[in-house]
Formats: structure tokens, C-alpha cells, sequence
């Protein structure tokens, strides 16, 4: 005679057999459906930050281009409106116009060329940094040598409520 271990167990008034071992099996289809729904949150969590990354190197990309174009304002507009400015040798400076008058400077004196990239980029909520490297080759309009020089860099970035990115600090350091 084969006899089963059944469990009993009471639920207000009734019995319900094998009520531990439908009770394992509901445990555990709450812990698979949640492991499926947390995997499909990051993996839409990482094509969203691969998105924003993106986003954030076009702008970067836009920028970089606004340089070799000579366009101070331009480079400003992708700066937030209290935007700081860190470069060597000189005081920092905040907001758009000043840096707009920063780069007006160069491109003043200079024919400017860049190569320009980020090696990092990681997003927090509404702020980033970008870590890249950057080659300067300047050619003064008036004749003379070429400045040729390389950094290295961070950007911070904040999301603005459209969604874009603009840069809220930059700073850089030569190599040379």
C-alpha cells in the first residue's frame, strides 16, 4: 500500500491538503515573475542610459565642431546659464557670456582645430561627467608657429527639463 505524506492545513473553516506545497509553488512564481520583471527594468534602464550617453557625445560632438568653426556663441549655448569654465592659467568663470568671451579670445588671435572625445561617460539621475582627451592646434591669423597641445578633461552635465544635456562645469589640464 503506498501512502502519501499529506500535509493538512486549516484556512478559517476549511482544510486544504498539500496547502504548504501550493504555497511553495506560489513563492517561487513570485520570485521568478520578479526576477523577470527587475531583468526587463535593466535591460530598458541600460538601452535608456545608452541613449542618454549617446546623446550626451552629441552634444559633445556639436561642440567640439562649434570650436573648429571658430563659434564662440555657439560653444556657449551648450553650457547651462551659470556654466563654469575651468581652463589653466586663468581665473574661473561662470555663466554663458563669459564663456562665449573666453573662446571669442581664441578664436581672435587662432585658426582652431580639435580632435575631441570622451573615454567615460556615467549618468546619475540628472548629472553626468564625461572624462575625455582633447589635441588644441592653434595657427595665429597674423603668422608665427602652430600650438599644438593635448589635455585631458571633465565635463559635468545636467538634464534639462527638455530632456538635453548642457554642460554646468568644464575643466582641463595639458599633458604636456
Amino acid at each position: 500500500m503506498l501512502i502519501h505524506n499529506v500535509r493538512t492545513v486549516e484556512y478559517g473553516t476549511k482544510s486544504c491538503p498539500n496547502a504548504g506545497f501550493t504555497n511553495f509553488r506560489i513563492y517561487y512564481a513570485c520570485i521568478f515573475t520578479a526576477c523577470l520583471i527587475f531583468a526587463g527594468c535593466t535591460e530598458a534602464e541600460k538601452v535608456n542610459s545608452s541613449n542618454e550617453i549617446g546623446a550626451i557625445e552629441e552634444m559633445s560632438a556639436a561642440r567640439a565642431e562649434a570650436f573648429r568653426q571658430g563659434d564662440a556663441a555657439a560653444i556657449a549655448a551648450y553650457f547651462t546659464e551659470d556654466g563654469v569654465l575651468m581652463a589653466p592659467g586663468v581665473p574661473a568663470t561662470a555663466g554663458r557670456a563669459a564663456v562665449e568671451a573666453y573662446y571669442q579670445q581664441i578664436f581672435n588671435e587662432f585658426e582652431a582645430g580639435l580632435e575631441s572625445h570622451y573615454e567615460e561617460v556615467q549618468i546619475s539621475g540628472n548629472l553626468a561627467y564625461g572624462q575625455g582627451f582633447a589635441r588644441v592646434i592653434l595657427v595665429p591669423h597674423e603668422g608665427g608657429e602652430t600650438i599644438i597641445s593635448t589635455a585631458k578633461y571633465i565635463n559635468i552635465l545636467k538634464r534639462q527639463p527638455d530632456g538635453t544635456w548642457l554642460t554646468s562645469h568644464d575643466i582641463w589640464n595639458g599633458n604636456e
